[in-house]
């Protein structure tokens, strides 16, 4: 897919951060936009932005994790546009805290959307990305996709869950031949709200966690994250991976064999913020 134009790019998690940015881009790149998100007001300015920039939008508000809804709502895209090209699942939620202190409801929760919401995108969408012929499944994961952290283990889990999902549905395309690129993204650091919007143990300062985040850990913008993304589908690359921090520690994890956590271990100790008493 060397080009996007006139493409049906469908895009979840629209209304803010990597979302938003990838809906601006794709609409430059003169793509159709179907566009979802479950912030009403985020997404419609997403509409806004898109169709200043020249493209044609569809908006709907979809909780990705309600599996009936979603097979509903791929149904309806494809008939109101006649076609999909790419489907780009990147709905995303944060839960911080450790595993002997999250609540069930949580887990169900960031497992729902984070990996049930890839799973809905993804089988729901196939087989019109399959029948379009020139078709592109993106499923985003992150870095947490690659190397694990204390105090993520349910992000952890949902993840490298995309990643290992995604991984082989793309041999699966290979193996049968269809023309659908599949491409599994693992962003780093991004100065997008999911720290702010995240959901915390009892035994997490959330508003620490949060400025910890934003202020030392998201280097980079929305924007920039979006034309890497881009430029991997036009690419028909397998795995991209967004920012310096996803490169430096998925090559440290590789060379250091699972020795890597034990190094994570102890600089986390010096760096995480301190549990409230």
């Amino acid at each position: 897919m060397k080009s996007l134009q006139d493409k049906v790019v469908v895009i979840t998690g629209a209304g803010s951060g990597i979302g938003r940015a990838l809906a601006l881009n794709l609409a430059e790149n003169g793509a159709r936009l179907a566009l979802s998100d479950v912030n009403d007001e985020g997404l419609a300015e997403t509409v806004v932005l898109a169709e200043k920039a020249g493209a044609e939008v569809r908006s709907d508000r979809l909780d990705v994790a309600d599996r009936a809804a979603f097979e509903t709502y791929a149904a309806a895209i494809a008939a109101h546009f006649g076609q999909v090209n790419v489907a780009i699942n990147n709905a995303g939620v944060a839960l911080a805290g450790d595993f002997v202190d999250l609540e069930m409801k949580d887990i169900d929760w960031i497992i729902g959307v984070n990996f049930w919401g890839v799973v809905h995108g993804s089988k729901f969408f196939l087989p019109h990305l399959i029948e379009s012929g020139d078709g592109h499944l993106v499923n985003i994961s992150s870095l947490f996709g690659l190397v694990s952290m204390p105090g993520q283990s349910m992000y952890n889990a949902s993840k490298y869950a995309v990643r290992g999902m995604t991984e082989a549905i793309r041999e699966e395309m290979l193996i049968s031949g269809h023309k659908v690129g599949v491409t599994a993204v693992h962003p780093g650091g991004i100065k997008t709200a999911i720290a702010r919007n995240a959901r915390v143990s009892e035994h997490e300062d959330k508003a620490a966690t949060a400025k910890l985040f934003d202020e030392k850990l998201a280097r980079m913008t929305p924007e920039r994250a979006a034309e890497i993304i881009v430029r991997g589908i036009k690419r028909n690359h397998a795995r991209v991976l967004v920012g310096l921090d996803a490169h430096a520690l998925h090559t440290f994890a590789k060379l250091a064999g699972s020795r890597y956590q034990d190094v994570v271990a102890y600089g986390s100790k010096r760096i995480l913020p301190a549990k409230p008493l």
